[in-house]
């Protein structure tokens, strides 16, 4: 067995049922995903302000969190956990919409800036890092910047919603290769699947 490369997943999010259903909780969906297919469950802890688990993943094992501050404040919750557990900047893997891609495509990346996205840049911020891994889950962009809060905040039609839940089975079908550090095969898997 190779050496955890991963130990901490946390996918972004707004807290809360009128959030629910939007585009930019992609990354709690994926979390929600895998807890329901690896039998975990997600408890709301007040110490690190949000919702926690615990998975085996192909005989890793592996924290699954939802930020419960609200997506700007995402650092907190995620700096309060790596902080507990002694988890690395390197070791945490942040699974985010991504205004840059197209719904079904989903890209794997260490590193690199926020792009505008406020998860992105509190969890860098509240880390003092950006050397954290994302999976970057496309949702698309409205075409016009003014417009890019209500859309991230809006439900995603049925043919998109459907492509992102794509998206997320792909990403999920490459968490193997990623806890384990094969972070070349599962982008050669992920970055093969759509453009």
């Amino acid at each position: 067995m190779s050496a955890q490369a991963i130990r901490l997943i946390v996918g972004l999010g707004n807290p809360g049922p009128k959030y629910v259903d939007t585009r930019h909780n992609a990354g709690f969906w994926f979390i929600d995903a895998v807890a329901r297919r690896h039998g975990a469950s997600l408890r709301n802890e007040a110490k690190f302000h949000g919702h926690l688990g615990r998975a085996d993943i192909d005989g890793f094992d592996v924290r699954l969190l939802q930020p419960m501050t609200f997506m700007n404040r995402s650092g907190q919750s995620v700096s309060a956990v790596a902080g507990y557990f002694d988890i690395a900047a390197e070791q945490i893997l942040v699974v985010h919409d991504e205004l840059d891609l197209p719904p079904g495509p989903v890209r794997l990346k260490q590193g690199g800036g926020h792009a505008g996205h406020n998860g992105l840049r509190d969890i860098m911020s509240a880390l003092g890092s950006r050397d954290f891994w994302r999976l970057r889950v496309g949702i698309d962009h409205p075409g016009d910047r003014n417009r890019v809060v209500d859309f991230v905040l809006d439900r995603p039609g049925k043919a998109d919603f459907e492509a992102i839940g794509q998206a997320l089975d792909d990403a999920e079908s490459a968490l193997g290769e990623i806890l384990s550090g094969k972070f070349n095969r599962a982008m050669n898997r992920l970055h093969s699947s759509r453009s």
